[in-house]
């Protein structure tokens, strides 16, 4: 089987770039960038390029407070989901939202300034 990282590979998002590349947060932020999928706890760690260790560790916190979600269940994996009615998850894509739109507008200033 192979152990080949896809998310780890795609760069930095602007969660883990502004707050931090704890695992919680890494965690938290491949659900944000891929919001139509749900993930096993072992799709998630070979994903994360993390230990299964680590993940579980730091996966129960989330799971315990409501931040992510049973979705279904396929055979014996049970797939998770990030609940998107969870407070800290709208406050969080409301930031990543406006700070989004803040790079979008310096962006325009700069091409119609030339800076």
């Amino acid at each position: 089987m192979a152990t080949e990282v896809k998310y780890s590979e795609t760069g930095q998002s602007l969660l883990i770039k502004a707050r931090g590349y704890s695992p919680k947060l890494r965690i938290i932020d491949i659900f944000f960038t891929n919001p139509f999928f749900d993930f096993s706890k072992e799709e998630l760690a070979k994903e994360l390029g993390m230990s299964k260790q680590t993940l579980y560790k730091n996966f129960y916190d989330l799971e315990e407070l409501g931040i992510v979600t049973i979705s279904r269940k396929i055979g014996r994996a049970t797939m998770y989901k990030i609940n998107e009615h969870h407070p800290l998850i709208k406050s969080l894509n409301e930031i990543i939202t406006e700070m989004s739109l803040q790079i979008g507008k310096r962006e325009v200033e700069k091409r119609e300034f030339g800076a």
